[in-house]
């Protein structure tokens, strides 16, 4: 602890958590030229250094978390006190980069031992420019952002704490800001193909993630992604089998161009939404979504599938949720959160139409989940035959 800097994350509260800073160097004036100047959508430019301040209960995967687009614009506490043990590696990641603006943990492991380490987590966020503390009460934190919400907040150093309160200040706020737009791929590509192609399907890239392209190849699929702004005209053209609604980060409600195309899509071919898709669907069908006080993040949330009566053990990562009170009769609720009662899963009637909450992919999380990529496959097989 001795070489490194003291710092703070300091919330909008006013509420302080101590500890020493990692990773990449911050100050007010890094954040400060990172928030207001570096919007450039695409470029995966972020926050840096502020954001809102999320907890993940998972007891491992943080380099999968860190990876995740749909932590664009947090800065992320772990649950579990010890976070580096198996350092890091090159097959984890579920995206190009990471993208949260900040990481919190009680405690750093600098000397990882693990067969595929490649090396340290406070090397891994240097580089990539991610700043973090450690340190920090997390049982505190958490138990403040379960009472108090989620709110935002900055990591600075401990010396320039008489300037955090003005740099909140002016800071932009993220309610009502479109971050798919920010995440989401600039032009088209190609994922792997599988051995033999069974079937053509679109996703339409909210800040997708790598093991969800890796479980639909698996199942013969050849996956094209899709910028979010793609119009149902263009993603027709392609003539899929079936459109992919992928994960992603913020309010769906700002997404207004998503929302348009997935009405047109829906009752035209099978579609299949999960996390931010699934809201999408839910608001192309007339729901209403609401945020939640502090969110559903972590590897271990039950799931109760009201069909089969199956309890799953699920992945989330999610601030928004469908509200169940304010349904269309077009839409039937499929999966509920035993935690809070929240909707996990809807099918739209009469359509093959439907998506969860969750994330069947896990990365991390256990794979209870991961049946709802044959349901997909099943809506294609009998919505149009296979390729020839």
């Amino acid at each position: 602890m001795k070489d490194l800097q003291e710092g703070l994350l300091l919330l909008e509260d006013g509420k302080e958590f101590p500890g020493f800073l990692f990773g990449a160097p911050v100050s007010a004036e890094t954040i400060r030229k990172a928030s207001l100047h570096n919007k450039v959508p695409g470029t995966g430019k972020k926050d840096f250094g502020y954001g809102e301040v999320v907890f993940n209960t998972s007891m491992t995967g943080y380099q999968e978390i860190l990876t995740d687009p749909s932590y664009y614009g947090q800065i992320v506490c772990m649950t579990v006190p010890h976070i580096g043990n198996t350092g890091v590696n090159s097959q984890d990641p579920e995206s190009a980069h990471p993208w949260c603006s900040g990481f919190i943990v009680h405690d750093n492991c600098n000397d990882p031992s693990n067969w595929r380490s490649d090396g340290n987590l406070a090397d891994y966020l240097r580089t990539h420019h991610i700043p973090a503390i450690l340190g920090v009460d997390t049982r505190a934190l958490t138990r403040h952002l379960r009472s108090r919400g989620v709110v935002r907040g900055v990591l600075i150093p401990t010396s320039e704490k008489h300037l955090g309160e003005a740099l909140l200040g002016e800071l932009p706020l993220f309610e009502g800001r479109d971050l798919i737009s920010e995440v989401t791929t600039r032009e088209p590509y190609h994922w792997t193909k599988p051995k033999t192609t069974l079937y053509r399907v679109v996703a339409l890239d909210f800040g997708i993630k790598w093991n969800l392209l890796r479980n639909l190849e698996a199942l013969g699929c050849e996956v094209e992604v899709l910028p979010a702004s793609t119009s149902a005209k263009e993603i027709l053209k392609r003539k899929p089998h079936g459109v992919f609604l992928s994960n992603g980060p913020g309010d769906p409600t700002a997404a207004t161009y998503a929302t348009k195309t997935v009405r047109e899509l829906v009752g035209r071919i099978p579609v299949f939404g999960v996390c931010m898709g699934h809201q999408i669907l839910s608001l192309a069908m007339g729901a209403k979504t609401y945020k939640l006080k502090f969110g559903h993040r972590g590897g271990n949330q039950p799931v109760l599938d009201l069909e089969s009566k199956r309890v799953e053990i699920s992945s989330h990562n999610h601030g928004y949720s469908v509200d169940g009170n304010a349904l269309p009769t077009t839409l039937e609720v499929t999966h509920m959160n035993l935690n809070d009662k929240t909707v996990e899963g809807i099918v739209v009637k009469g359509e093959s139409a439907f998506s969860v909450q969750y994330h069947p992919e896990s990365c991390p999380g256990p794979h209870d989940s991961v049946i709802l990529f044959s349901r997909f496959i099943e809506n294609m097989k009998n919505y149009v035959p296979k390729i020839p």
